[in-house]
């Protein structure tokens, strides 16, 4: 049986600065990742980086905490967004000086007040620092190999070991590459694998997300919180799938096919909608998203008509990328339609990053409470370092605390499977459901009915399941258990909600 001090479920943004704060605190740590090293919707290759954000000074922190707080309206946890915010400076001087990652920054002081810098849903502009993959893959890769982190690529969560008291003391992971299941204890564990965008069929993060981990945090005694709150975001189906529609740019956009706007009307809103990224239920705008919506898996016909002098800076850096990383000119006939993107809640943490349960921290999109209904442009990724380090720092000094005598629990695998054919079939029931009714427009007629779907699948998987199975049969069995489990909680999240807010839109 492997064993590490330190385990992190996860290689993101969030995982990696966890991985790396709990290696310089003098603790063994192994970072198991479903995909390749540096995977997850951190390195999503469908935009050009991840923007960062936080105030501008010590006088700025408490405006973009209050701004937090009503940008999410109050569901977000006080204590955590304070936590958050104050550790957003020291978090980036640690990801350029301590890390060495070159992060991009406006041109110039002129162009930083640009009103294109401002964030999704914010007032004003911050502090702002461009984050793209390759100086983050470069400076973590260095400090993997100076601190001698263990990787585990294409190692997935099967489920979290506990001792006789409940403290989690390992896990079962399933090592894709070779076909069987690993037991690894640990001293601490550190969920980071990403947010729900895994139970949908379009979404804007990468394949690896699988939306798993929750549920089986749930199981052991974590608590959920916010999963009603799930970012939808415009993106390409047109001439390339999977790419982020930069919001900025919507002001640019003229519409080629006839939608239920006025004409005076459609201009203001497209302005409007240039504020921000992700649908919200809270500004008028949201009719621009609900045309998209309208249209279905084939998308809004439109194109650019950018002005030939004066583009903004923000704009003229999406443009290029597309230009020439996708060969996307931006003359060209595009279509848009509804993605998942981004969860804004999760895993119940606090200011510690520990969940509740012993020997149990989380971290990133996995987790809530720090953000609200809607989040602010930019908070995702500082999400990810700040509560990665404190994840990392909370997770070695528990690891220290734990007394080299104890003895390691016995682990006991899991021996139920599922037909591997079956279990692909079912995940995609279980992402259809998803995608028809927990979307934007979710009702109560849906809601009930996406229940009785999920409730359907959950016993087809039970009934087809055997003793006798290949660990890849043990492995998908549980996956798709975790999934359908962690569709439930949303399902329910967002019938219990029964006014629209921010993000959550209750059509009826």
């Amino acid at each position: 049986m492997k064993s590490t001090d330190v385990l992190v479920i996860g290689s993101g943004l969030a995982g990696l600065c966890a991985a790396i704060e709990a290696a310089r605190a003098g603790v063994t740590v192994a970072v198991a990742s479903v995909g390749k090293t540096m995977s997850g919707s951190s390195f999503f290759p469908g935009t050009w980086g991840l923007g960062l954000i936080g105030p501008v000074d010590e006088d700025d922190e408490q405006d973009l905490i209050d701004t937090i707080q009503a940008v999410g309206g109050g569901v977000a946890d006080p204590t955590l967004v304070q936590t958050f915010v104050h550790g957003i400076p020291q978090a980036i001087q640690w990801l350029e000086q301590n890390l060495g990652v070159k992060l991009q920054r406006p041109q110039s002081a002129e162009s930083a007040q640009q009103k294109q810098f401002i964030p999704c849903f914010d007032h004003k502009t911050r502090m702002w620092r461009g984050l793209t993959r390759k100086p983050l893959e470069d400076a973590c890769t260095a400090q993997i190999e100076l601190l001698g982190i263990r990787l585990l690529p294409r190692h997935e969560l099967i489920d979290l070991v506990e001792d006789a008291n409940g403290k989690i003391v390992g896990a079962v992971l399933y090592d894709r590459a070779n076909e069987h299941l690993v037991p690894m204890a640990a001293k601490a564990t550190i969920i980071a694998a990403g947010g729900t965008g895994g139970l949908f069929e379009r979404s804007l993060t990468s394949a690896d997300v699988l939306s798993s981990s929750q549920a089986i945090a749930l199981a052991h005694g974590a608590t959920l919180t916010n999963l009603e709150f799930m970012q939808m975001m415009p993106g390409f189906i047109e001439p390339k799938r999977n790419l982020v529609f930069n919001e900025k740019t919507w002001r640019y956009v003229h519409v080629d096919q006839p939608v239920d706007i006025a004409d005076d009307k459609l201009d203001d809103l497209l302005e409007q909608r240039s504020g921000y990224g992700p649908f919200t239920s809270r500004l008028a705008s949201r009719a621009i998203d609900l045309v998209i919506d309208q249209a279905g898996a084939e998308g809004l016909a439109l194109h650019y008509d950018f002005p030939r002098e004066d583009v903004p800076e923000f704009v003229q850096t999406f443009a290029t990328w597309l230009q020439d990383e996708h060969g996307i000119a931006p003359t060209a006939e595009m279509r848009v339609a509804m993605y998942a993107h981004a969860a804004n809640g999760g895993i119940k943490i606090d200011k510690t990053a520990f969940t509740g349960v012993e020997g149990l921290y989380a971290c990133g999109e996995a987790t809530g409470g720090m953000h609200g209904a809607d989040r602010i442009g930019g908070l995702s990724s500082a999400n990810g370092i700040v509560f990665g380090r404190i994840a990392g720092a909370s997770a070695a000094q528990a690891a220290q605390n734990t007394p080299e005598e104890t003895p390691k629990a016995d682990i006991v695998l899991p021996q139920y499977g599922i037909a591997t054919t079956d279990a692909e079939r079912l995940t995609r029931s279980l992402k259809h459901t998803m995608s028809i009714h927990c979307m934007i427009n979710r009702t109560e007629t849906g809601l009930s009915e996406a229940l009785h779907e999920l409730e359907g699948l959950k016993t087809e998987a039970t009934t087809l399941s055997t003793r006798i199975a290949q660990d890849s049969e043990i492995a998908a069995l549980v996956r798709l258990q975790s999934q359908i489990q962690l569709a439930q909680k949303m399902v329910k999240a967002m019938r219990a909600r029964t006014v629209s807010q921010g993000s959550h839109y209750r059509a009826d």
